[in-house]
């Protein structure tokens, strides 16, 4: 479960050769508590963290250490090969090979920020509370990250309703002239935050939407070090609101 730290247990920042382990305990927060709320199995163990879905949702598993056991490789590649769906691993160390089990790989920086304070928002960026506001940011993010498995849209598939009722998670979205453009993902787990699914609907891009609801989401983040793993085009954006590339994850993912 995701928790919101006090100060007293606040780290004041993340060294960089902390963040691959704040990145994959984060993700593993936010995973643990979509999973729990989408009424899917949560698989804990020493190394790995593993979320067991539907035919659409698949199969998430985190790495959580950089190796993993014999028993613990066994039992992932088990999961991998039982999947009824997609398959995702987010390995943080880089350490973990799943190419034997048919998946590609591919790698992407974790980035770090600092404490302190971001910019104001030249958008309205709010805090998701109503059902509606959830399902904006939902398409927003299926559009936006082109999540075929997704499709045709079913309402609370990707964020179920509980989602914003979790300790520590939060959606927000950005309004362009009254119109979602673009949505963002944080989760608060011990004392550090992390950013997820960072995007722009199609129809708003290089509007400045993506800087908006990263500076909007920011605000709540600003006494906080927080970690997130970039892409290739969204790495120069982050870099200008103070985030340093710490370490570089390896993704895997099902053909």
């Amino acid at each position: 479960m995701t928790t919101r730290s006090t100060s007293a247990d606040r780290p004041a920042s993340v060294a960089l050769a902390e963040a691959p382990t704040r990145q994959a305990r984060n993700s593993a927060a936010l995973w643990t508590a979509i999973g729990r709320c989408r009424g899917h199995e949560v698989i804990r163990r020493r190394g790995f963290v593993a979320v067991n879905g539907d035919v659409r949702a698949g199969l998430r598993i985190l790495i959580q250490e950089p190796h993993l056991d014999p028993d613990e490789l066994t039992e992932a590649s088990e999961l991998v090969r039982r999947a009824p769906g997609p398959v995702n691993a987010e390995d943080p160390f880089s350490s973990t090979d799943l190419g034997h089990l048919g998946m590609r790989g591919w790698q992407m920086p974790i980035m770090v920020r600092p404490p302190g304070p971001a910019g104001e928002p030249v958008l309205d960026v709010i805090r998701v509370r109503r059902p509606e506001d959830l399902q904006a940011a939902e398409r927003i993010v299926i559009e936006g990250f082109e999540l075929t498995g997704f499709t045709p849209y079913r309402p609370g598939e990707l964020f179920p309703p509980a989602l914003i009722e979790q300790p520590g998670v939060d959606v927000f979205l950005a309004v362009h002239d009254g119109v979602p453009a673009g949505a963002a993902v944080t989760v608060v787990d011990d004392g550090v935050g992390g950013h997820y699914w960072v995007g722009t609907s199609p129809a708003f891009r290089s509007r400045g939407v993506g800087r908006a609801v990263m500076l909007g989401s920011l605000a709540h983040l600003a006494d906080l070090p927080v970690t997130l793993t970039a892409s290739k085009l969204g790495r120069p954006l982050y870099e200008t609101l103070g985030y340093t590339a710490a370490a570089h994850a390896t993704w895997w993912a099902s053909p």
